[in-house]
């Protein structure tokens, strides 16, 4: 990812599946104001003016798993291209115009989409929209730019999963094993042959399908009015020719009959890791929400009931880590097969058994008794806390709105999601455990030191 892996931001979905009933206090909502270009641009304003500032965000419709077969890394290599200048603005330009102007720019590549966020003072506003719509109108593609990004990702590769202990198995390898379309289980971090077999017309092929206002959601929030934004962003995109865009693939899978373990060998790991990934429901079901609230409460930090049994209790783990949709996601917002994941460091005196026994105690605790109304209650508090937290500074909501119009055409839910997160019950959470945190619904990936481990097989993208 453009200068380091950036985990991604919350962000909220409409379930109709949920009641609607009266929130117990008034709670805080986000302004938003909508409107669609004549290309297709979707542009989403909310106003902010308790800082002159502005975050501006803009989301395409393009991520890992929906690149195209032998393209495998293109949405992460156009990360890094779209920094490489235009025609009008040559490399270095966007970096040195955001900068001068006391701001920040970044890029980060998911699943579904791909987002391109600005922070800076709101005079620089005008400019910030200039350099984007220019980089979406069009880049300054050329065999010396694709060579320098190729080198570049496939150093980040070296540097992120193949020279690094564990090697990212938890997010990379572990997709890969649970699911089977290829869509959702090719090593989408970026494979050296489909890398190193990229010509320049299958580079600009890829930004002409993929990066067309009409796959695309602007987000501006700040010290401007929604009037002001639009007058703005219709000036400097408006005139950008909407593009056809390829239809998505069909990332369906067949549910999963019985449990998947796999054993990788780890020459730079020091102490055994485990990974288990349960499929998650579908994307903006009733289910989901529930998952995520789940999530928290099985792995949300040293109060969590994972960390509590294994780390505290009985002492079979160092570390617990995890959730729904965990670490490239969000647990309110995918667009495809997703996992609940659990990452569990061990120390090399306990079995893998042992392991996956006591951390199944804490599941079928959670399946038979469900979760007591105090414990219920805290959960739902520090989730809804931590979502107003993300939405108080305008380059986190910028990149919230973006991703929440993308995938559910629908910005206003993100004032639904705090009472969602209240109407998950007791009773819920024990159908949902009973449905989904069962051992066929699961894939289990135990990466051992090299020299604590007699056979096994290496992962994928290894």
């Amino acid at each position: 990812m453009k200068r380091g892996v950036i985990i991604c931001l919350l962000v909220g979905l409409c379930r109709a599946a949920f009641p609607s009933a009266p929130s117990a206090a008034v709670e805080w909502q986000v302004p938003v104001a909508e409107k669609i270009l004549s290309n297709g641009l979707r542009v989403v304003v909310s106003e902010d003016r308790a800082a002159p500032t502005v975050g501006v965000c803009v989301t395409y419709g393009i991520g890992f798993r929906l690149e195209p077969r032998g393209r495998t890394g293109f949405a992460h290599l156009f990360e890094h291209m779209m920094f490489e200048g235009t025609p009008a603005a040559p490399k270095g330009v966007f970096d040195r115009v955001i900068e001068n102007g006391g701001g920040t720019d970044n890029a980060d590549t998911r699943f579904d989409f791909t987002e391109y966020f600005e922070t800076a003072p709101i005079s620089t506003l005008e400019p910030v929209l200039w350099l984007e719509a220019d980089r979406m109108r069009g880049l300054a593609f050329s065999d010396e730019t694709l060579e320098n990004q190729r080198k570049v990702v496939e150093e980040e590769v070296r540097r992120n999963i193949l020279n690094q202990p564990y090697g990212g198995f938890y997010w990379l390898d572990l997709m890969q094993r649970s699911f089977d379309k290829y869509p959702n289980s090719h090593n989408f971090y970026g494979d050296f042959h489909d890398l190193d077999a990229a010509s320049l017309h299958d580079v600009e092929r890829f930004f002409n399908e993929y990066y067309a206002p009409n796959n695309a959601v602007l987000t501006v929030v700040g010290d401007a009015s929604p009037e002001e934004v639009f007058e703005k962003v219709e000036k400097y995109f408006g005139a950008i020719p909407r593009r056809e865009v390829p239809p998505p693939p069909d990332v369906s899978e067949l549910p999963q009959t019985a449990e998947r373990q796999f054993t990788e060998t780890d020459k730079l790991a020091r102490v055994p890791a485990l990974a288990i990934g349960y499929r998650m429901p579908p994307p903006n079901s009733a289910d989901s929400m529930v998952g995520a609230v789940v999530g928290e409460i099985l792995h949300n930090g040293q109060a969590s009931r994972l960390y509590q049994a294994l780390v505290k209790e009985k002492k079979v783990a160092l570390e617990v880590d995890g959730g729904a949709n965990w670490p490239l996601g969000s647990p309110y917002a995918y667009g495809g097969p997703s996992l609940m994941t659990s990452l569990i460091f061990y120390p090399p005196t306990v079995t893998v058994k042992q392991v996956l026994s006591d951390y199944q105690e804490v599941i079928d605790d959670l399946a038979a008794r469900g979760v007591p109304e105090a414990e219920l209650n805290r959960v739902g508090a520090k989730m809804r806390s931590d979502w107003y937290a993300q939405l108080e500074t305008p380059g986190s909501r910028a990149s919230i709105l973006g991703q929440l119009t993308l995938f559910n055409g629908n910005p206003e839910c993100v004032n639904q999601i705090p009472e969602e997160i209240s109407h998950v019950s007791s009773s819920q959470i024990q159908a949902f455990v009973r449905r989904y945190l069962v051992a066929s619904n699961r894939t289990v990936i135990a990466r051992v030191p090299s020299h604590a481990e007699s056979g096994g097989r290496e992962g994928k993208g290894r």
